[in-house]
């Protein structure tokens, strides 16, 4: 589903936050990818999910060559293909949650009633149907995490993005949230974790470890890697 070729990110003034990363992550995984702050999984999470593109290689989401696509085609893609969950929940303040995931349907041209419709059932999925109408304030960290995630998989996304959805809880609430992100893959979901916990990732079936821009280690195939990335 994923495919980066030695993709690299450059900016102004020599900084290379990713070098040379060549990676695969196919179709329903759930993958890790975990490295201290400056290791450039923030970048690798901008390139997944189509906020960037490389300065050079190539990154494929589903077949597409993000580099090739304009920005309205970008959005498009991550429109249909692509859902994120942050840290920070980024939720709408004075917002039911019921609201808060079904204005996160705009863009797909559903009339109202059914957004709510599909809305209140994916809340439900996550086990908030009984705080449809609570504000952010009104909930926990991880209710508010858990209305976050509902709100990015209520568009049915091939493909999850959480990007340290666990930074902001509590151990118990932590462990929730990482409980629903594998029930999410289990029933089909691509779900890609950042993180730099490594008690979270011990728990993913594949680790792909960062360290200065590159990709020094992927568990699952059980080798160390060149600074070229993982092939």
């Amino acid at each position: 589903m994923i495919t980066l070729t030695d993709a690299t990110k450059s900016y102004p003034g020599g900084v290379t936050a990713l070098a040379g990363v060549t990676l695969s992550i196919g179709r329903g995984e759930l993958v890790g990818i975990i490295g201290p702050s400056g290791s450039g999984k923030s970048t690798m999470l901008h390139l997944l999910g189509t906020l960037d593109r490389p300065t050079t290689g190539t990154v494929r989401i589903d077949g597409h060559d993000t580099a090739a696509l304009s920005d309205a085609e970008l959005s498009a893609l991550r429109a249909r293909h692509i859902g994120f969950v942050f840290q920070h929940f980024h939720l709408a303040a004075n917002t039911p949650a019921l609201d808060n995931v079904a204005d996160g349907l705009v863009y797909t041209g559903l009339r109202a009633g059914e957004r709510r419709r599909r809305a209140t059932a994916v809340l439900h999925r996550v086990g908030l149907g009984h705080r449809l109408e609570h504000e952010p304030h009104e909930l926990s960290g991880g209710e508010r995490q858990r209305v976050a995630i509902a709100r990015a998989v209520a568009g049915r996304p091939a493909l999850l993005l959480a990007d340290e959805p666990t930074g902001a809880l509590d151990s118990a609430s932590g462990a929730g949230v990482m409980r629903l992100l594998r029930e999410l893959h289990s029933a089909g979901t691509t779900v890609v974790v950042i993180t730099h916990e490594r008690e979270i990732a011990a728990g993913l079936p594949r680790q792909v470890r960062m360290r200065d821009g590159r990709v020094i280690a992927d568990a699952a195939r059980g080798a160390a890697t060149s600074s070229a990335g993982v092939r």
